[in-house]
Formats: C-alpha cells, sequence, structure tokens
C-alpha cells in the first residue's frame, strides 16, 4: 500500500511526461489536482485505519541488493504517518495555487509531481540506503524548480541549495555506512539497526558518526549556523517551491533525528545533548532577530521558519534528559510529540504564508514591505488570510502552533530551564516581527508599489487561491482546536523513542 502511495505521483508524472506537446496545459493542471485530491484520500484513508499503536504498519520488506545489507523496506509509524498525509496536503495546495502558472505547464507539473514521490519516500523508509536515495533525489528536484521557475537570481539560488545541501547528504552518508560498519551483521535496516545499537559503549566512534549524521541533518533542517543557504533559495524559489521547501523539505532534517539519530545513537545523543539544546536556542533567538530586521516579505518568512525549526531542535535535545528522569511518562512524552506536532504546525502554517506572500507579489510585483499599505481596503479577504496565518505563526491559543509550543515548552522546562526560557524570547520577537509586517502592509492609507502606464490593478484572493491556502488554515484551526486525533497517533510512537533513548 505504501509502495502505491510513493510512487503513484511519479507515475502520473511518466504519464504527463510522455502525451504529446500539443495536449492543452488544462489537462496536465486538471491531472497534477486530481491525482494530488486522490493521492490525499488513499493517505488519509491509511491513517483512519492505523489506530493509535506505536509500532509501525503497511511494512513492506523485500531483498534489493542482499550483498551490502540493503533493502527495499518501507512502513509508517506515529512519527512518520503525520508528516507524510501533511506532504500529500501541501502537494495538492500547491497544485491548486500552480493553475495560475503559464510557464512550461506541463514540466511544471510532472516535477512536482516526482518530488512528491521523493518526499514521501523518505518519510516512509525503513533502510538508510532507501532514505538517502529519496533525500537526494528531492534535492535535485527542488534544484529544478527553482532553477526552472524562480526569480532573477533563481541559478545562483538552485545552485547555493544544491551544494549546501548536497554537502549535508554526503556527511549523512558517511553517518549511514558508520552505523552499518558497527552493526554485525552489517545492515543498514533502521529497525534492525535500532534494537542493534551497534556503536554502544564506543563514545568516540559514536561521537564521529553523530558529528557525520548531524551536520548533514542540520543543514536540511535548517539550524544555525546551517542555515545560510534557506533565504537565498526562498527568496528566489516561485511560491510553491516555496511552500514545499518550507512545509516538507526542512521537516526531512527534523525527521532524520527522531528516526535515526536519536535511537539508534541513544548513548551519543545524551552525551551531546547539551550542544543541541545550544543550537536550538541559538536558532530560535538568531532567526527571530534576524526576521525583525528584513525589509523583504519572502526573507521574513524564511527566518522565521529558522525560528520554528530551532524549537524542535530544542525540544528533542531536551528529550535526552527527560528520557532517564524519573516522573510521570506522560510529561516525558511530551518534547517528542510537541517536535512532531510543530512539525505538522509549521508545515501548514509556513506552507500557507508562502502562498499568501506569492499572491501578495502576482498583485505587486514586489516582496518589499515598503511598497505596501492599507492593503486591506482592496483586498480584505487577502488580509484576513494573512492575519490568521499571522495570528497561528506567533502561537496563538486556538491554532496548532500554541499546542506545539505548549508542549515543546512544557516538556523541556524541567530538563532545560535556562534553555527554555530563553527560548520564549523568540516567540516575542515572532510576536512583533509579524503584527509589524502586517501592520506596515494591510494596515494604514493605501499605497500599492508604482505601475508603468496605468494605476495597478489589486484584485482580492482568488478561488484557486483560496481553495489552496484557506484549507491549510482551517486544518491549522481544527488541530488547535481538537489536537486529539493527532496527538492519539503521535504520542505512542514518541514513547518508544523515549524508550530506544533511555537503554
Amino acid at each position: 500500500m505504501l509502495t502505491v502511495l510513493v510512487f503513484a505521483p511519479a507515475a502520473v508524472a511518466v504519464v504527463l511526461l510522455a502525451l504529446p506537446r500539443t495536449v492543452p496545459d488544462a489537462v496536465h493542471r486538471t491531472a497534477w489536482t486530481v491525482s494530488s485530491a486522490l493521492l490525499l484520500a488513499f493517505a488519509a484513508a491509511l491513517w483512519a485505519a492505523h489506530g493509535t499503536g506505536g509500532g509501525y504498519a503497511y511494512e513492506t520488506r523485500v531483498r534489493w541488493m542482499p550483498s551490502a545489507g540493503v533493502g527495499y523496506h518501507v512502513g509508517v509509524d506515529g512519527l512518520s504517518l503525520p508528516l507524510a498525509v501533511l506532504t500529500c496536503v501541501l502537494f495538492l495546495a500547491c497544485a491548486l495555487y500552480s493553475w495560475r502558472e503559464r510557464r512550461r505547464v506541463r514540466a511544471h507539473a510532472a516535477l512536482f509531481l516526482l518530488l512528491e514521490t521523493t518526499c514521501l519516500g523518505v518519510f516512509v523508509s525503513l533502510d538508510l540506503i532507501l532514505f538517502f536515495v529519496f533525500f537526494d533525489l528531492s534535492i535535485v528536484a527542488m534544484y529544478f524548480v527553482i532553477a526552472g521557475w524562480g526569480r532573477d537570481q533563481a541559478a545562483r539560488a538552485a545552485l547555493t541549495f544544491f551544494l549546501y545541501t548536497f554537502l549535508g547528504s554526503l556527511a549523512l552518508l558517511l553517518g549511514f555506512i558508520g552505523l552499518y560498519l558497527a552493526a554485525s551483521p552489517h545492515t543498514f535496516d533502521m529497525t534492525d539497526l535500532t534494537r542493534a545499537d551497534p556503536l554502544a559503549g564506543r563514545p568516540v566512534a559514536a561521537g564521529l558518526v553523530l558529528l557525520a549524521l548531524g551536520t548533514g541533518l542540520a543543514v536540511k533542517t535548517p539550524t544555525v549556523p546551517f542555515h545560510t543557504w534557506l533565504p537565498l533559495a526562498h527568496t528566489q524559489a516561485p511560491a510553491a517551491g516555496s511552500a514545499i521547501l518550507a512545509g516538507v523539505l526542512l521537516k526531512m532534517g527534523t525527521y532524520g533525528f527522531l528516526r535515526i539519530a536519536m535511537p539508534m545513537l541513544p548513548e551519543a545523543w545524551r552525551r551531546y545533548a547539551p550542544v543541541v539544546v545550544v543550537l536550538g536556542v541559538v536558532s530560535v533567538l538568531y532567526g527571530a532577530l534576524v526576521a525583525l530586521a528584513q525589509t523583504d516579505l519572502k526573507r521574513m518568512i524564511a527566518y522565521t521558519s529558522v525560528t520554528h525549526m530551532g524549537y524542535i531542535v530544542l525540544a528533542l535535545g531536551a528529550a535526552a534528559a527527560t528520557a532517564t528522569a524519573p516522573g510521570d511518562e506522560n510529561v516525558r512524552t511530551l518534547a517528542v510529540s510537541g517536535a512532531v506536532t510543530q512539525m505538522v504546525s509549521h508545515g501548514l502554517l509556513t506552507g500557507a504564508l508562502f502562498l499568501l506572500a506569492g499572491a501578495l507579489h502576482e498583485r505587486g510585483r514586489t516582496y518589499d514591505l515598503a511598497a505596501y499599505s492599507g492593503v486591506a481596503a482592496r483586498a480584505p479577504v487577502l488580509a484576513a488570510a494573512t492575519a490568521v496565518a499571522f495570528f497561528a505563526s506567533l502561537g496563538l491559543p486556538g491554532f496548532s502552533g500554541f499546542v506545539a509550543e505548549f508542549q515543546i515548552f512544557t516538556g523541556s522546562l524541567g530538563a532545560r530551564p535556562v534553555a527554555t526560557c530563553l527560548s520564549v524570547l523568540g516567540i516575542l520577537l515572532t510576536a512583533a516581527l509579524l503584527l509589524r509586517a502586517y501592520q506596515q502592509v494591510f494596515l494604514g492609507p493605501l499605497r500599492l508599489p508604482p505601475a508603468p502606464g496605468s494605476p495597478r490593478a489589486f484584485p482580492d484572493l482568488r478561488r484557486r487561491e483560496a481553495a489552496a491556502v484557506l484549507p491549510l488554515l482551517v486544518l491549522a484551526t481544527l488541530l488547535g482546536l481538537a489536537p486529539r486525533p493527532l496527538l492519539d497517533t503521535v504520542e505512542p510512537a514518541s514513547g518508544l523513542v523515549l524508550e530506544w533513548l533511555a537503554r
């Protein structure tokens, strides 16, 4: 079943590329949208049938390269299933939003479908080499999205993105090989490596492997100081590309920490947890402070992603202390389950923000905050949707961001009180920068970017734009008001992570 989920988008992409060039663009758009909707329905059905167990479901295990200990092994649990469904949600939103795209529509649709396959493959892989293959292919697909449909400096942004993240993936591969060589018998299977704990009692080797894994995953997350590729990539990427980059690809890094580094290297993770916590706090504060200084809307949103991903890194570092500390089991799982909830929440909200920023750019042809004022008078629906996205992103109660941050801070405070209190400042800084940007763009006297020849038309949010963005905001609201269905799935798997970490 998971094989169908993963490879169906790629199959549709191949069909689209095989069609004659005379086929109208509307056919490609429709095929992309319909296939994405069906895939989301299928993923939702898998989630509904999954239940609340902590183990893997829908497993498929086939010999692939047995002499090298590599297999085709896929499965999902409470950590990966919500991220797989999130991936399907965001790709459907981008399919609806991209009906406005007029350049090379067939290639655009096929490339996003191929990218969806790579993203889903990362989240369902239970073999390190299979994980690496999908991880690397997602970099290639996003490179072409940025280079082919980006803005003026798209080629530079795509090259920077590729070089940074590809270098990170090479470090990741070195870590995978280290785990393989330490295991007896040699294997790349994640479940076998988790059970074996192959580097137990070997602190130097475990530290080196964790360094390789941590570097590769930190680049993808991205964590300060490995974040420098992110603002340029977001600024130059098309809106749909930015939504997928922030909403899905960044989660591959934090998911890798949860799925690989923490359960397979528990001693090393506990030993170096203070370093992880410091990196998380620095990312939170640095991202918020730099975002506060931005005059470009997309760069501002990009730096807030550094802050929000920093919360996740903080929680995963703090979980190393809570894993072995005496106390209530429910409290111990808060940090890990809050990290997963934050991944889902950030994906929904930041995906919506980048799509809304793209809608603003389509009308004004600039992301410069100073070029706009009083936009709510011309586009009240756009202003309302942006207000919801901004308030949800700063962690207002009633939205998914509040649930995630409440779990993270509650689960981290007892273990790392100073770091947690410092990270709370990130909420205040994020609130200040988002509210200031909203006030500057949407409130006050009307001012729009100058248009050559005639006054610029500034329509409100169109139907397909609304169809792409509003469901993301509705889902973020539902998760804020009724988070139990998500938490019932996440918490059992989070408890298993803590069990592995406490060995």
